[in-house]
């Protein structure tokens, strides 16, 4: 697991020299050790709850750790100075069991409780029991948690504080009848959403009124299970638009500041993909004017510590209020990295009654700086179903000069179907866009992640994406790169020509290994020849025959393809996960996934119905609601499953005949 860095301080540690520290990050190095709290409670588990406890760490603050029994050997766990089990692996009975985090609260003598995000950190009512209790929330009064997590009265708010909305019903939608009429009103697309949610839980878009019917039902079921709170509303959906926010920072003294922008458009099923600071796309007058109405918004409910205000913004650059999340967000690295500034450090200082030490002058844009989440997801299944297993080898490519990686793992670890599937946040930081992704290449193609399925592969083909690089982006956008869904990298008759030459240069590499160990041991019959020269293979790939040759010469093998030469030039460390190779000058990074005795080997380069339509069960998978279609008309023969199963990938759910 990385350790933390925030801004340019990426490129001063493990031995790298690099660029002075933006200034406001060199003024708060005395402030670590500025008296806050003696211990803090973290009420949250996985990558979040480590980064949390790094900074308290460097505050000089100790820490608790809750924990539910299954996770009780997680790397959180092992970081905090304490750990509190709260209870079985089911969220509502450990991490959302407000009755026993309290007990572990007193237990432990916790003066303040960050919540992370996620689980409890929007939850009025716990904001309210750890008050009763004088204990300190870390994030905003209940005010503002109430007044931000009900979307409807968010919007009037915003409304009245002069931010810019989008066009809709303010009220609660009664029922699907209701619903299709309000609909009918704004005017299709309309966008059917769970008044008291977020992260993408119990959103759809609706473009017709059988859509808005489905859309209700299933919005209003999934926000039912993910909040407690199944009210929705319906306002009018911009079609193609961005999805970017602006990060706030208020104190309990009236002031509040923005921290600039995050591009976050790259997003599947309304959840955010790649995330990125600043955006190309916004120009220094929309920011300064997006930032304004955010700062407006967060004054007029008196918000006090780290939020985000989100906006869409459409082609002409005219924003509208989206929603506003009342804790820290999964993407705030990347602020930290242009701005220098420790978002933990600074909700911990404001939650003590400090007030803010910078002004809004005081706020740069040093740099660029571009998140993945990496999640342990089947991104060749709607651009992600998740994947459960146990990591049997784990490697974060943290070797890389500019790369930060917030996680919770490690070798070992259980990716279990009662949690997100989020692996970790991978993030790299450049003086330009330019830089800070070709270092996310590099590290996605050094990352070992083994024993689950992972999105790398999709992660890696929408960072060079030629739109993507041009910035010509929207919330679509993976819908319309890939519209027939995600099918992995297509090779280019080059990049086809190099992965034949190191698949066949591995191929004797581990030839003449195996020779050198029978010959170490006296064997009768070596498997390779000492006196062969040239290799004549026969290579398969994607369903075609090649015919290869190819001769070494100490580290280098000459390879003939297709009437291609190539020359191929590496250590050789077969024993290694990652293997660094040079064809012709052009560096690339492979990793040897599994090899069998009969010479086949699977290679990571370039990191790659009822009635047809209808819908024949439902899943809940980690909180969404995915919808199963038949692919094939027939007749249902049995369902192997009934309702509040939990079901596993590969299971038998439902057979057709």
């Amino acid at each position: 697991m990385a350790g933390l860095w925030v801004g340019a301080a990426a490129l001063v540690g493990a031995g790298r020299r690099g660029r002075r520290l933006p200034q406001p990050l060199m003024r708060s190095s005395a402030l670590w050790t500025l008296k806050t709290f003696d211990k803090i409670l973290i009420a949250n588990r996985g990558e979040i709850a480590c980064r949390v406890i790094k900074t308290c760490k460097k505050m000089g603050i100790k820490t608790v750790a809750i924990h539910s029994d299954v996770d009780a050997s997680s790397v959180h766990v092992k970081m905090a100075d304490e750990a509190v089990c709260v209870g079985p692996a089911p969220t509502s009975k450990s991490y959302l069991n407000m009755d026993a985090i309290m007990e572990a609260i007193k237990k432990t003598r916790a003066q303040a409780v960050h919540p992370g995000y996620g689980f409890l950190s929007e939850n009025k009512e716990f904001a309210k029991c750890l008050a009763a209790e004088d204990v300190i929330f870390i994030g905003p009064d209940t005010h503002a948690i109430q007044a931000m997590g009900d979307k409807i009265e968010s919007k009037l708010l915003a409304k009245k504080a002069k931010v810019n909305t989008i066009p809709g019903f303010d009220g609660v939608v009664k029922d699907a009848d209701e619903a299709v009429r309000i609909a009918r009103e704004i005017g299709y697309p309309v966008m059917i959403k769970a008044s008291a949610g977020g992260g993408g839980k119990g959103m759809r878009i609706a473009w017709d009124d059988e859509e808005t019917r489905d859309g209700f039902r299933f919005s209003s079921q999934e926000a039912a299970s993910s909040f407690g709170d199944d009210r929705l509303l319906i306002e009018k959906f911009i079609d193609n638009p961005r999805h970017i926010e602006i990060q706030v920072l208020g104190d309990k003294h009236g002031n509040a500041l923005w921290l600039n922008e995050r591009e976050c458009s790259i997003q599947r099923r309304n959840q955010k993909v790649v995330e990125e600071a600043p955006s190309i796309f916004l120009d220094s007058e929309t920011r300064r004017a997006m930032g304004e109405q955010a700062v407006a918004l967060a004054k007029a409910v008196k918000y006090s510590s780290a939020g985000t205000v989100e906006f869409l913004v459409d082609s002409k650059k005219n924003f509208y209020f989206l929603e506003m999340n009342t804790r820290l967000q999964v993407e705030h690295p990347v602020t930290e990295c242009i701005t220098g500034l420790d978002l933990v450090q600074e909700m911990i200082r404001v939650a003590k009654g400090y007030p803010l030490r910078l002004k809004q002058a005081d706020i740069p844009i040093n740099g660029w700086a571009v998140e993945c989440r990496v999640y342990a997801e089947d991104p060749y299944k709607s651009f992600g179903l998740p994947s459960v297993g146990r990591l049997s080898q784990y490697q974060e490519p943290i070797h890389l000069p500019g790369v930060r990686v917030d996680s919770g793992i490690q070798p070992g670890s259980d990716i279990s179907i009662y949690y997100d599937p989020m692996i970790s946040k991978l993030i790299t930081y450049g003086s330009d866009r330019t830089e800070a992704l070709k270092r996310m290449e590099d590290a996605l193609d050094n990352y070992v992640i083994r024993g689950v399925t992972h999105n790398i592969a999709l992660l890696r083909e929408v960072i060079i994406n030629s739109r993507f690089i041009e910035g010509d982006i929207n919330t679509k956008f993976l819908s319309d790169v890939y519209p027939d869904g995600f099918k992995g990298h297509k090779l280019t008759e080059n990049e086809r020509n190099q992965l034949l030459a190191i698949a066949s240069s591995l191929f004797v590499a581990f030839q003449l290994r195996a020779q050198h160990f029978q010959e170490h041991e006296n064997s009768r019959v070596p498997i390779i020849q000492p006196q062969v020269a040239n290799w004549q293979l026969s290579v398969k790939l994607l369903d075609e025959v090649h015919t290869v040759v190819a001769s070494n010469s100490g580290p280098t093998f000459s390879v003939e393809v297709d009437g291609s030469k190539l020359n191929v030039t590496s250590t050789w460390n077969l024993a290694s996960p990652l293997l660094s190779v040079s064809v012709d000058g052009t560096l690339r990074t492979v990793q040897c996934l599994s090899r069998e005795a009969g010479g086949n080997m699977s290679i990571q380069f370039l990191g790659t119905v009822v009635a047809e339509g209808q819908e024949i069960c439902v899943i809940e998978a980690m909180k969404m609601q995915n919808s199963m279609t038949a692919g094939k008309t027939g007749k249902v023969k049995s369902v192997r499953c009934k309702a509040g199963d939990t079901v596993g990938e590969g299971d038998l759910l439902v057979e057709l005949e």
